[in-house]
């Protein structure tokens, strides 16, 4: 993809336009992006000999060295709480944040290192329409704010990416590249991330990342069909895809338990094997009677019946036999014994469908069930249902694996227009993804208390997905958001950010609803029912401006800002954050709230870290604090006052007291 300044426009209609626009169809592979001519790629096409310098394998496009420094330089905005937008924010995990995601990723960074357990994201698909880009991407945070209106504006703004641009495919890839460098810090070692896209971009997707994530971490790359399109000129494409990347693939080569699927019908099933339990106790072969009689007499249309013709049950719960042999023939074959006669049983004709070493596994674990004999073959356990669902040494612990991880997954996208008019009585967004569908990524891929993640929030599917798995299995799994608030046009909901807030809103109030008047038997609050926002804004903290006019009165007003650099109206709590993240700790951190000498200090993670905020601090107050014994204590530099003394004797008590860091801001 690398451009070259000799080049000819083959959108141009004169005649040489006619003529290149034929070399064009003739030689394919000499066309760059934005319909130019490269003429030493015609050369080479043509047998001609030249120097390309040093070859290497690898992806490049203009402007990714770019994207290196974009990732280097560290952001200088702060994100602010707003309560007022929020629900439950003093007690929920969640967080919606609202701005630009680069520089939310940024701020991240060091709070949010190594945490986040799956991500998930819907990024523009770059169809020419539906692409928000910032001008100039070295200057993120100030074009955000541009475009927000929370600073005067000198004509940036955010626009669609056209195929008539250039650097049509580059431009989203300078916009992709450092986005996916930065989420990948934040996975955990054993992390997973989605990314939905279409045909317009996977080859590009896919290769980069190879590069962020290396290719050896690919889990699969699936295709999710929407529906059919009857007005297709040529082929009815109807799906899309669905790419998946491990930070590390040897850490979840085997996602079990986590990636397994329910089987349907299973559920009735289940209940009788629980009160036939109850009934006769350790007698199996009584509860296994009488379930091969409670599955006779379901109707044979019972979703259950597809699954086998028998049912068995032994001290780990319900299973069915399963074919044994290599699908397609041509497994391997050795000497399996049986355990009674000591010889070596009949080997399927197709081979026995695992290597020796893993099948012995199995037949230590009873995942094999021996006929009477060795002349007959054997059959592999196949659980519908285990007791103890913390036992991964089967193949089917609580339901089989999903068979569309390899292959596809099909919904077609109605439904999910639905669940948004059901929520907001009228259709309110376009082409929202699917929630059943995201919902069984995050069953599938996280454990109760992992954080999912996703940068292109859009309508907000993400967070209903996992507030719903935490409804069903009882987990505490939280969600970040991360949305920009592009504008809708609308009046009601101002910008897509104010959809993805009020969608989260609405499937909260919908559950409190549904549990209104029931008790709550184990007592414990449902953390997961509320979100925190927060919109990135400039730092509270005005920076040393290194461009600044030398001139009298513009130095003058720098050294005012160096003085005082807190900004306007900026809160206590608005610091408190910054202060957070920039000190490691996430934004849903405990922090207790203390009167301390009639100044008020804030205490987090159990007083780990102290943080003053109040001017005229004063000796007393100072040491307070250290008998307290903190870890880290932050103070205003203003609440010295200029007191060089008091801040010595500060230093010094802290160190006396054990305190490792001690800072002013």
């Amino acid at each position: 993809m690398n451009e070259h300044p000799e080049r000819l426009d083959l959108r141009s209609h004169d005649a040489s336009g006619d003529k290149i626009a034929e070399l064009l169809r003739l030689f394919p592979e000499v066309r760059t992006e934005g319909g130019k001519l490269d003429f030493d790629r015609l050369k080479l096409a043509l047998g001609e000999s030249v120097d390309v310098g040093k070859e290497r394998y690898g992806m490049n496009w203009p402007g990714k060295a770019e994207c290196f420094k974009t990732i280097q330089t560290p952001s200088l905005g702060a994100l602010r709480p707003c309560p007022e937008e929020s629900v439950n924010f003093d007690t929920t995990e969640n967080l919606i944040i609202e701005g630009d995601n680069l520089e939310v990723l940024k701020l991240m960074q060091k709070s949010y290192l190594g945490k986040v357990k799956m991500i998930y994201i819907d990024p523009p698909y770059n169809t020419g329409n539906d692409f928000i880009y910032p001008d100039n991407y070295t200057e993120s945070l100030h074009t955000y704010l541009e475009y927000t209106g929370q600073i005067d504006a000198e004509g940036r703004k955010f626009g669609t990416n056209t195929e008539a641009d250039g650097r049509f495919h580059s431009k989203w890839l300078n916009m992709m590249y450092p986005r996916l460098y930065l989420a990948r810090n934040l996975l955990r070692e054993d992390g997973v991330i989605f990314i939905s896209i279409d045909d317009h971009e996977l080859d590009n997707l896919l290769k980069t990342c190879n590069e962020v994530f290396g290719e050896e971490n690919h889990i699969a790359t699936l295709v999710w069909e929407k529906g059919r399109k009857n007005d297709a000129r040529r082929f009815s494409v109807g799906h899309e895809y669905l790419v998946g990347f491990a930070k590390n693939l040897l850490l979840i080569e085997e996602l079990v338990p986590a990636w397994r699927e329910p089987k349907e019908g299973v559920a009735e099933i289940v209940d009788e094997y629980h009160r036939l339990k109850q009934s006769h106790g350790d007698d199996y072969s009584a509860i296994s009677a009488g379930l091969v009689a409670f599955y006779q007499s379901l109707p044979e249309d019972h979703p259950s019946k597809k699954y086998s013709r028998s049912r068995f049950v032994d001290k780990r719960g319900i299973w069915r036999d399963n074919n044994i042999s290599w699908p397609g023939g041509g497994g391997p074959r050795y000497d399996l014994l049986h355990p009674r006669t000591k010889k070596p049983c009949k080997v399927p004709d197709d081979g026995w469908r695992f290597v020796e070493e893993t099948m012995q596994a199995k037949v230590r674990n009873g995942y094999v069930e021996f006929r009477e004999d060795h002349t007959k073959t054997p059959f592999l356990k196949s659980y519908l249902y285990i007791e103890n669902p913390i036992d991964t040494s089967g193949e089917d612990s609580q339901g089989e694996k999903l068979q569309v991880m390899g292959s596809v997954f099909y919904r077609h996208s109605q439904p999910s227009n639905d669940v948004l008019k059901e929520l907001f009585g009228e259709k309110i967004f376009e082409n929202p993804k699917d929630h059943d569908i995201i919902a069984r990524l995050v069953k599938y891929c996280t454990d109760e208390n992992s954080i999912v993640l996703d940068f292109f929030a859009g309508s907000g599917t993400t967070a209903q997905s996992v507030i719903e798995v935490n409804e069903k299995t009882g987990g505490n799994r939280t969600f970040i958001l991360v949305q920009l608030p592009e504008p809708t046009g609308r009046t009601d909901y101002a910008t897509i950010a104010d959809i993805c807030k009020e969608r989260v809103r609405c499937v909260i109030a919908k559950l409190d609803k549904e549990d209104f008047g029931k008790l709550n038997m184990d007592g414990n609050q449902k953390q997961y029912r509320g979100f925190r926002v927060f919109k990135l804004a400039e730092s509270n903290f005005t920076a040393w401006d290194a461009q600044v006019a030398p001139e009298p009165g513009a130095l003058e007003k720098q050294l005012e800002f160096h003085v005082d650099h807190i900004r306007d109206e900026r809160t206590a709590d608005d610091i408190l954050y910054e202060l957070l993240l920039k000190s490691g700790f996430p934004l849903t951190t405990p922090v207790e709230t203390h009167s301390v000498a009639d100044k008020t200090v804030y205490s987090v993670a159990g007083g780990a870290l102290m943080i003053c905020l109040e001017p005229g601090l004063t000796l007393e107050l100072i040491r307070v604090i250290a008998d307290r014994k903190p870890e880290r204590v932050v103070c205003l530099d203003e609440g010295f006052a200029g007191n060089d003394q008091l801040k010595a004797n500060a230093v010094q008590t802290f160190k006396t007291k054990g305190v490792t860091s001690f800072k002013t801001v």
